[in-house]
């Protein structure tokens, strides 16, 4: 006899099926085991204040005794003078009392008489200082002649040819790159000296350079005002700058 299979009873035309269907509950399955969280309980005692005894005590009642205020002073008594009238009988001597003030016929000390000896009067000289503008005879540099304005041009070219002779850069202004104007004052007085040298620049060694080419100007023919020498002050910018 032979032995017949059935279709339907074929186990393994699904076994796809179930494996796909086993695969995603075990998937399932460990995802949940991996997010699933547990916390800590804590239990919370939860007591109850009872006030009632507390409201219901009863409170002592405290009593201020408060004293009575002390006894006024008595009050004072006020004796009153009796002032009684005596006639004045007695005779009182009047007392003068002797100014200390000096009069003009007072003779103070020894009367002598104090002759005054001549008194030598020594005339000053008064320092006139004329600016260098208004000056009616500018001072004359060696070599200058002309009318007044002829001499202040000729003064002002002759400064600077003396200048730009007797420049000297100093070196280690050079190496500190120092750059900058100064300005020199000087007096030129009644001789025709040049005097009272002063300078104001960036820095002192600068200023040292500058007042070293003002002190080697020559003598010159002192300014005139009213035909007196006079002293005539002049002041010049000096600038020092690097090429390149």
């Amino acid at each position: 006899m032979q032995i017949k299979k059935n279709i339907k009873a074929n186990v393994g035309r699904n076994s796809s099926l179930y494996f796909a269907v086993g695969l995603n509950v075990m998937l399932a399955l460990t995802y949940l085991g991996l997010e699933h969280k547990t916390y800590n309980k804590t239990t919370t005692k939860v007591e109850t204040l009872m006030v009632e005894a507390q409201i219901e005590e009863d409170i002592p009642i405290t009593r201020i005794e408060i004293s009575p205020p002390p006894p006024s002073p008595p009050p004072q008594q006020t004796i009153s003078e009796v002032i009684t009238l005596v006639e004045d009988t007695a005779e009182v001597e009047e007392t003068f009392i002797e100014s200390t003030e000096i009069g003009q016929d007072d003779v103070i000390g020894d009367p002598a008489v104090v002759r005054v000896e001549e008194v030598e009067v020594i005339e000053v000289e008064e320092e006139v200082e004329v600016p260098f503008a208004v000056i009616e005879k500018v001072p004359q540099f060696p070599g200058c002649t002309g009318t007044n304005e002829a001499l202040k041009a000729c003064f002002q070219s002759k400064m600077q040819a003396h200048i730009l002779k007797n420049f000297r850069y100093p070196e280690i202004a050079s190496e500190l790159n120092m750059q900058g104007r100064v300005f020199v004052t000087y007096l030129i007085d009644e001789q025709g000296e040049v005097t009272k040298i002063k300078s104001r620049g960036p820095d002192p060694i600068l200023e040292e350079e500058a007042e070293r080419i003002i002190k080697l100007l020559p003598k010159m023919i002192p300014g005139k005002q009213r035909n007196v020498p006079v002293r005539v002050p002049y002041s010049i910018p000096i600038t020092f700058k690097l090429q390149g």
